[in-house]
């Protein structure tokens, strides 16, 4: 087994960027798709309440967590491709029927008051098919990238989901803004003013139902795109297969069983410490990048119109430096390791969480909060791609990638439930214990990765228990 970084032909990177680009693409997308809750929720105003909000999400989001028990194991065994095609189809046609429940409940064809239930119900449903894109992306591409070269790929995982993210709160907050029934004073783009154009907009009601409408037409196209060129490895592509050197090298003949894929995952001590910590930064990422926005609307305008304008460009810029320079960090300096680089992240984390404590203050100028969550954007991201987009290819291996990313997103996204509905009621009682929320998670975090800073994949299972600090 060699660990040294493969020399690929011209044929072979051409082949794998057309192979990852479009499923990249269409990951950001199904962001678009999932996020899109939070920009509906700012349009709608009183019709959802923060609480109301906070439900919604959180039974999502608990739904997208224990979804990855059932999908994890089941994408090992159908490949990421059938993955990836079951959740940009299921997820559009989900946002397709949230739009049209909206449609109908805004015209008033469903009572408004319905909005939870409804929205509760197909909302999880989304996230159930959501929860196929990040198995099924890590899954293919444990295929495709050596371990030496998957800190780049962290990185490039980072910049999807800041795209993605760019998709969902600029993309969706312009759809807003052309859908609406009377149009602001700032004067719409000429993007925007096609789009109000096309769609016919009457001019009688806000069209918020277009935020979900729109993301499900993008997924439909990706769905087709993907079908004619997405493939799980070199081998189905024309290519040779090649010893990524993680931890199924040398196992390339076994067959694995479902239940036994998942009691390899389970009983490694390393991919367990990634779940833990994941949980943490399920709580911090969409602890500060779903409410830095409620809150702003709510406390800082006019001041901070520039940020909520920019939130998601803000968000793609800082996530994206955030997932290169881990990525780079990972493999220049930490010789592919990626405890170190997510704990100097998560220390970063830790002093901006403090800060916003004092960054509240109404006298202090709103820049001060929105440099801190920029901030925490670019870690919080960057930590996220090591380690459930790079993390779970090494220690999962391709035998067990997607089962090893599906336990690691669903503490992701146990961790985003939990915050979800913890924040949306502490910010109706009090918006300052927003950030005291936030700060025990981000010590958590650094204490669990401390402990498994010298982990690295080419470690047997027996050699990585050793590695776990008494």
């Amino acid at each position: 087994m060699s660990t040294e970084r493969p020399l690929h032909t011209r044929a072979f990177r051409l082949r794998r960027f057309i192979n990852w680009f479009p499923m990249g693409l269409t990951y950001a997308f199904l962001y678009m798709g999932r996020y899109n809750l939070t920009i509906s929720k700012n349009a709608l105003g009183d019709l959802m309440s923060k609480s109301d909000f906070g439900i919604i999400f959180f039974w999502g989001t608990i739904t997208y967590a224990f979804a990855f028990l059932i999908n994890g194991p089941l994408t090992d065994r159908l490949g990421g491709r059938k993955g990836m095609l079951f959740a940009s189809f299921g997820a559009a046609t989900m946002n397709l029927l949230l739009g049209v429940s909206l449609y109908l409940m805004l015209n008033k064809q469903f009572h408004i008051g319905m909005i939870v239930i409804i929205f509760s119900i197909l909302y999880s449903f989304n996230m159930y098919f959501q929860s196929f894109g990040a198995v099924s992306i890590v899954k293919v591409n444990s295929h495709w990238f050596h371990v030496r070269e998957r800190g780049v790929f962290g990185g490039i995982f980072g910049i999807l989901i800041s795209l993605g993210i760019y998709f969902a709160f600029d993309w969706g907050n312009a759809i807003i803004e052309a859908t609406r029934a009377v149009v602001q004073t700032r004067q719409l783009n000429w993007v925007q003013e096609a789009l109000r154009y096309i769609l016919q907009v009457n001019g009688t009601i806000d069209e918020t139902w277009w935020v979900f409408l729109i993301p499900a037409m993008l997924l439909y196209i990706f769905f087709f795109i993907e079908l004619f060129i997405l493939r799980n490895s070199p081998g189905e592509a024309g290519h040779r297969d090649f010893d990524t050197a993680d931890a199924s090298s040398g196992e390339e003949h076994i067959e694995f069983t479902v239940l036994q894929i998942i009691k390899k995952i389970l009983t490694n001590p390393i991919i367990i410490t990634v779940a833990l910590i994941e949980f943490c930064t399920g709580v911090l990422r969409n602890g500060v990048m779903h409410w830095y926005l409620i809150y702003a609307k709510e406390k800082l305008l006019p001041a901070a119109q520039f940020m909520l304008d920019n939130w998601g460009l803000i968000l793609m810029i800082a996530g994206s430096t955030g997932g290169i320079v881990a990525g780079v960090l990972s493999d220049k300096i930490f010789g592919s390791r990626r405890a170190p680089v997510a704990t100097l992240f998560y220390g970063l984390i830790l002093l901006c969480t403090i800060g916003m404590s004092f960054s509240l203050n109404p006298n202090l100028h709103p820049f001060i909060l929105g440099s801190l969550v920029t901030i925490i954007s670019f870690a919080v991201i960057g930590t996220h791609g090591m380690l459930s987009g790079t993390a779970t290819m090494d220690f999962g291996g391709r035998k067990g990638a997607a089962t090893a990313v599906g336990l690691i997103d669903g503490f992701v996204y146990l961790g985003t439930g939990f915050q979800s509905i913890s924040l949306g009621f502490i910010t109706e009682w009090n918006w300052a214990f927003w950030p005291v929320f936030l700060i025990p998670f981000a010590l958590l975090g650094i204490y669990l990765l401390i402990r498994i800073w010298d982990a690295f994949p080419k470690a047997k299972l027996r050699e990585q228990k050793s590695i776990l600090k008494e």
